[in-house]
């Protein structure tokens, strides 16, 4: 691995997706929460404290940034299927790390969080249509991405930081 920052290497963006790729990312955004739950399983506070790389977040911050990530996604998608292009809030994800909660709030709190939220946007996700999917977002800083390229990024941002924590653990040797 080059770059730690990238265990599964850099996102990288498909306009369109076909029904087959579709139904693949909406799988992997179905099976993210138990994958990362699998990663994350009988790490110590001492192991949850420790940064996944030199100057990362550490694996707590990790935990609790995938839900504060994906339920912005999943309104992003909520407001891309009920308005046109619509603009998009950004924020800022390490500020968001740092916000008191994250070092005090046990990681379980987190998981379940993400349990449920991918529990109601895979059954939306299932739900769409392809040209529901078509639709877009105006995103400061992504220009306007399809709901397709959302989707993709966020299947790929799942599994991403769950190779955060495996690599950690290979690394390391925790087994």
């Amino acid at each position: 691995m080059s770059d730690p920052r990238y265990p599964i290497g850099k996102f990288q963006t498909v306009p369109n997706l076909t029904a087959e790729q579709r139904v693949t990312c909406i799988d992997q955004v179905a099976a993210a929460p138990g994958e990362f739950r699998q990663a994350v399983t009988g790490l110590t506070p001492a192991q949850l404290d420790t940064p996944y790389r030199d100057g990362g977040w550490t694996v707590r911050q990790v935990v609790h940034h995938l839900p504060d990530s994906h339920m912005n996604a999943y309104l992003r998608f909520k407001f891309g299927l009920t308005e046109d292009a619509p603009a998009i809030k950004t924020y800022e994800e390490k500020d968001w790390a740092k916000t008191p909660e994250v070092a005090t709030t046990p990681v379980d709190v987190s998981l379940a969080l993400l349990d449920a939220l991918h529990l109601r946007w895979v059954a939306l996700l299932r739900a769409m249509t392809p040209h529901q999917f078509a639709r877009t977002i105006t995103h400061p800083e992504w220009g306007t991405p399809s709901l397709d390229v959302m989707l993709a990024l966020y299947a790929w941002h799942g599994r991403h930081h769950t190779a955060h924590v495996t690599t950690l653990r290979e690394r390391i040797g925790w087994g």
